[in-house]
């Protein structure tokens, strides 16, 4: 069963939202840092996953960041919260979006 939650991390005052499977591991992660809630990362593993394949992860990286290499039950330190699967698509597409636009602001260097 699909499980979306949220956990913050004082140490780098990050929400940490994700979207996890049935065997714990993430699907998809936002990454929402500092006071303004800035979103920094906005990833999904099968895309993660076709990058590396396709030999783009480190511009995928740029713009999306990456999800968490270990499963969603090894956190329970960070008191995770349920989140409705509607409050984390929510979440996702404004995060998305924005980490488009960030990606489309930085310039590009071509050899």
């Amino acid at each position: 069963m699909t499980r979306w939650l949220r956990s913050y991390w004082a140490e780098e005052d990050t929400w940490f939202h994700f979207e996890a499977g049935a065997d714990g591991w993430v699907i998809r992660q936002v990454e929402l840092q500092g006071p303004f809630e800035k979103p920094v990362a906005a990833a999904s593993l099968a895309e993660w996953e076709a990058a590396q394949q396709a030999g783009a992860l480190a511009d995928y990286e740029a713009t999306f960041g990456a999800t968490a290499e270990v499963p969603v039950h090894e956190w329970d330190a960070h008191e995770p919260q349920d989140l409705t699967a509607q409050e984390f698509e929510t979440v996702w597409l404004t995060a998305r979006a924005i980490c488009q636009a960030g990606a489309r602001a930085r310039p590009t260097h071509k050899a």
